[in-house]
């Protein structure tokens, strides 16, 4: 089993310029969907709900980016696509089962709060 690597000690590692706002995001998540784990998984938060694949991930790297990653897993599940609404246009699907939404800020973050909040809960609550 891998080793459990502690969330808020790697963030602090990592000093992510655009940490606040990496904040900002878990919290939202954790409020979304307190029934969620969170994890280490390349090298940054990723969320899963219990018994099941990770399905949201955060890419930290390179810095400055902040990307939220949806996902089925590490392997595709269905090489035909993914069937999930997004009436907020904020997901770019760039694979069949991968989607990314771009942040750019804090204040993104504040502004679209509600959007993110729905539109990633239910990704997380989605079926596989």
């Amino acid at each position: 089993m891998p080793k459990q690597v502690d969330v808020e000690a790697h963030l602090a590692a990592l000093a992510h310029p655009k940490a606040a706002t990496v904040e900002a995001l878990r919290s939202l998540i954790r409020s979304a969907v307190p029934e969620a784990g969170e994890r280490i998984k390349w090298n940054a938060p990723s969320y899963f709900l219990p018994g099941g694949d990770d399905r949201l991930t955060f890419r930290l790297s390179p810095p400055p980016i902040l990307q939220l990653i949806l996902h089925r897993g590490a392997k595709v599940k269905d090489p035909t696509g993914v069937p999930f609404d997004d009436p907020t246009g904020l997901v770019r699907w760039v694979a069949a089962d991968r989607g990314v939404i771009e942040i750019a800020d804090l204040a993104e973050v504040g502004a679209r709060e509600a959007d993110l909040a729905d539109l990633l809960a239910r990704w997380l609550r989605s079926a596989e």
